[in-house]
């Protein structure tokens, strides 16, 4: 499998796992496309964050049991260390909890190890494509535990402005805000202004909390 949208450029990964055999399996599957660039092993933690502030990868791929340390609980002082790396999470466990722990860390995709290895190049793809990647099977229940378990103040919609609304929408099918700007033709500079007075009027945190009110509201679905 190729990557169509690397025909021009490289994406540089950090693989973060503690077992070296699993790691050289990754790196084989990568490099099966020249555009795929593993810069990177770690295999605890603190390798992982000395690698990301040297390196700042573009995408880490983190498993979650890295003996004896939770991958997850990581993922804050990945994203503060290198700001523009996306973390897809993979792990041999089967739990919806996990993918709900993952979303709300703030993972943008989630694969499992069992699964087919081109499911790795797709959730990649998808996910510099400024998309999420989850696993199907359990992605359903993990958003809708997050969204029955969400007790917030969600404001009224009708507060939202015709852009606004457009945005909040977007946010809700997972896209970034360099995709966001491309497809409204504006600056990311003007998304970013525009999200903070969506959180305001709707009452929410974060893009996540963002996301499930679109999709409470009828203005996104889910990804899949």
């Amino acid at each position: 499998m190729t990557l169509p949208f690397l025909e021009s450029s490289s994406v540089r990964i950090l693989l973060v796992d503690d077992h070296a055999m699993f790691r050289e399996g990754v790196k084989l599957l990568l490099q099966r496309d020249s555009h795929l660039e593993v810069i990177g092993e770690a295999a605890n933690p603190e390798q992982a964050l000395e690698l990301a502030a040297r390196a700042q990868p573009e995408i880490v791929l983190l498993d979650i049991d890295l003996a004896g340390h939770d991958g997850l609980d990581m993922i804050e002082s990945l994203q503060a260390t290198s700001p523009l790396s996306d973390i897809i999470v993979l792990t041999g466990v089967r739990d919806e909890g996990l993918q709900t722990r993952a979303l709300r860390s703030g993972a943008k995709g989630f694969v499992q190890k069992d699964q087919h290895g081109d499911l790795v190049l797709r959730a990649i793809q998808k996910v510099r494509d400024g998309e999420i990647w989850f696993d199907r099977g359990t992605i359903g229940a993990a958003v809708t535990r997050l969204m029955s378990g969400d007790t917030e103040d969600q404001g009224p919609l009708g507060t939202l402005t015709p852009r606004e609304r457009d945005i909040t929408r977007l946010v809700g099918e997972g896209l970034k805000n360099d995709a966001i700007a491309q497809r409204l033709f504006i600056s990311e500079k003007t998304v970013r202004n525009h999200l903070t007075v969506i959180f305001d009027k709707v009452g929410v945190r974060d893009r996540l909390h963002l996301a499930i009110y679109a999709y409470r509201r009828g203005l996104a679905k889910l990804p899949f």
